[in-house]
């Protein structure tokens, strides 16, 4: 028996938004045509092919300031990876409990949904 990750679903109240920030945050692709309501995004790059894929979900509940899931993005060049995600809609979170040696930086979606970009050097 197998078993894997095949998506990591996100909630969003605008999915066309959420898929174009998405689409452009981690170099993925719709699977098929996104509607409305739900859309999957896959990998396009080689590297990455078989990664888990990300889905967008239509949902109406408010986002969560300490959200019990989110995405840890790697980076081997976090300023830079920080610059482009702001550069296309992420914002930044005022993280009060960032550790003394934090390896990692609260950004948000255009939906306020949370995640981490971690410097991987």
């Amino acid at each position: 028996m197998t078993l894997r990750v095949g998506s990591i679903v996100i909630g969003a109240q605008d999915v066309p938004r959420a898929v174009a920030f998405w689409c452009a945050a981690l170099h993925y692709t719709p699977r098929e045509e996104p509607d409305d309501t739900w859309a999957v995004l896959r990998p396009t790059r080689t590297g990455l092919i078989g990664a888990a894929n990300v889905s967008i979900m239509l949902s109406e509940t408010p986002v969560q300031d300490r959200p019990r899931i989110h995405l840890d993005l790697y980076a081997d060049d976090q300023p830079a990876e920080i610059e482009r995600l702001l550069a296309i809609g992420a914002t930044h979170v005022d993280w009060t409990d960032y550790p003394d040696d934090a390896d990692f930086v609260v950004l948000a979606d255009p939906e306020g949904n949370r995640f981490c970009v971690i410097d991987t050097r």
